[in-house]
């Protein structure tokens, strides 16, 4: 019951945030009469849609000569609501790329790629001012955490991976893998170390994955003994015939 309910709620606040995009900010009472909804249960909706940020209370503009009292308030998309609907943005962005390259080539695209990651190049080396011990593969993660990417960092044998869980451009990327290129250089040159990108999320995997090695455990590991076996271990082999 409370699940249908709940269903009947967020189809019905659909329909609120439909009507303001269709008629622009609108009243509680015209809403209300479009709706066919009583002024209570218009006033439930606005206020949960309010506070979930997808619309904003405003004053009524007024034109011509202002009546006596308040004017109206009207009810309005927030970026946040407009942002629920359908965008064509990776549709946009395609185009622009597409058309980029067919005029200057593929030199152009590969210079907007690097202009992409200057911004998070910029905002690393912030946060390592800011923080000079802070581990520099987490400072990474917070810079693209904040362009959206929803990175953290796990340990990894002899390193780190740096993990990306959302791409905002992945749909892009996957028609030009210079976004990914000039991304996967700028982890090197930031970091300091050659990093390997392991997944994308433009190439269909769940996480973008990227392998930062921490030369000191590669050394270590390099440099480990091999653990003895019965063919190069002489102890070994003479247990062995004394057996037989």
């Amino acid at each position: 019951m409370e699940t249908q309910l709940a269903s009947e709620d967020a189809s019905t606040r659909r329909r609120v945030q439909e009507s303001i995009m269709q008629h622009g900010p609108s009243t509680a009472a015209e809403l209300a009469e479009r709706l066919q909804l009583t002024p209570a249960g218009i006033r439930r909706h606005l206020s949960a849609l309010t506070e979930d940020g997808q619309i904003e209370a405003r004053d009524q503009r007024v034109y011509g000569a202002r009546g006596r009292g308040r004017p109206a308030k009207v009810f309005a998309l927030t970026d946040r609501g407009r942002a629920s609907f359908p965008q064509a943005y990776d549709q946009l962005a395609l185009q622009a790329l597409s058309f980029l390259a067919e005029r200057e080539g593929g030199d152009a695209v590969r210079q907007l790629a690097d202009s992409r990651v200057a911004a998070l190049e910029r905002r690393y080396r912030e946060l390592l001012a800011q923080n000079p011990d802070r581990d520099p593969a987490e400072a990474l993660a917070t810079a693209l955490s904040e362009s959206g990417y929803v990175a953290s960092t796990r340990p990894a044998v002899a390193g780190v991976q740096v993990c990306q869980h959302h791409c905002p451009v992945a749909n892009v990327a996957e028609q030009f893998p210079e976004l990914c290129e000039a991304e996967t250089e700028a982890f090197a040159r930031l970091l300091g170390v050659h990093v390997q990108r392991l997944a994308t999320i433009a190439h269909g995997d769940g996480v973008c994955t990227t392998h930062v090695p921490d030369p000191s455990r590669a050394e270590l590991i390099l440099s480990r003994p091999e653990t003895p076996t019965s063919e190069n271990d002489p102890t070994q082999q003479e247990a062995d015939h004394d057996q037989h």
